[in-house]
């Protein structure tokens, strides 16, 4: 699929044109990727990239453009089941028009970082700096999911929500090796930048975008840590509640032995003899209840033992 826009009133707006400012391609089908390679010149491998999730990030000049393969965070869906996949876009900037590939389809101009443009090479930026926004706002996300299965782990005895934790913990592996690898062509961008054309402004705009990168690598460096260190203590506070299950079950168990201890020796037959009651109507409740209250006092008393 290919989409046209162009910049009015320092707007992106979608056009028909066929010369538009900025061309976004998703996930084209093999025809389209030969059209587009063979039109612009772009190099066959770099765009391929764009598409794939494991290519590493880099920054390449061609003659009449350079080629940007950047990492982004895939939007999160159910299926998941708790990862968060990286992405990869192509970003392919020539002297008066943008190429953004991508593998989903996606608004990538929503925001009000796209609220005001005044050109293509403002808005490469900014999709840059959404990229790493977006990695921020996931970085919360699991931040708050963690939280909630730190609290389910509390009163857990299986292991269910501590294999989430663990794919959390895959996340943010995987987001901090994009942020780090990310860093690399963006500095890339600011060793180059009058050889890429970029105004005083832009490469002001540079500089916060190599800040908020640093910043959420740091903080996926920190939550992964946090994470990676606790792993232990979790998994061992999953163990201890099950041991207390099972002690517990112990205790519920020898409660109840020791009532059947006495019918036994008693039996059954002797109601009359342990009650000293002569109608078997009463006899059969106040027995029933006899060891009830034996089996009661049994628990307490080794719930009470467990204490010292």
């Amino acid at each position: 699929m290919i989409k046209r826009y162009n910049i009015s009133n320092h707007q992106i707006v979608p056009v028909e044109s066929e010369t538009p400012a900025i061309w976004v391609v998703i996930n084209p089908t093999d025809d389209e990727k030969n059209w587009l390679v063979g039109n612009f010149n772009l190099d066959e491998h770099n765009f391929n990239s764009a598409f794939d999730p494991e290519e590493p990030t880099r920054l390449e000049f061609e003659p009449d453009h350079l080629e940007l393969i950047f990492k982004r965070p895939k939007n999160y869906s159910s299926r998941d089941h708790f990862l968060f996949k990286v992405s990869s876009l192509g970003l392919f900037l020539f002297k008066d028009k943008l190429i953004l590939a991508l593998s989903e389809d996606i608004n990538m101009f929503a925001g009000k970082y796209f609220k005001q443009v005044s050109g293509i090479r403002e808005v490469f930026l900014k999709l840059i700096y959404s990229s790493i926004f977006h990695f921020m706002e996931h970085l919360k996300v699991i931040n708050m999911i963690a939280d909630e299965l730190e609290n389910k782990i509390n009163a857990s005895m299986e292991n269910k929500h501590l294999l989430n934790l663990f794919t959390l913990e895959k996340s943010l592996v995987y987001y901090l090796n994009a942020t780090n690898s990310n860093a690399y062509v963006i500095d890339r961008l600011k060793h180059n930048a009058e050889k890429i054309g970029f105004s005083p402004r832009s490469q002001e705009f540079l500089d916060d975008i190599i800040i908020e990168n640093n910043q959420c690598m740091r903080q996926s460096e920190i939550y992964s840590n946090i994470l990676a260190g606790l792993m232990d203590a979790r998994a061992s506070i999953v163990s201890n509640n099950l041991n207390v299950l099972m002690k517990n079950l112990n205790a519920v168990v020898i409660a109840i032995a020791v009532p059947s201890f006495f019918a036994g020796v008693g039996g059954m037959s002797e109601l009359t003899t342990i009650t000293h009651i002569d109608d078997p109507h009463l006899a059969y409740p106040a027995f029933v209840l006899l060891m009830a209250c034996i089996g009661a006092f049994t628990f307490w008393l080794i719930k009470k033992l467990e204490q010292h």
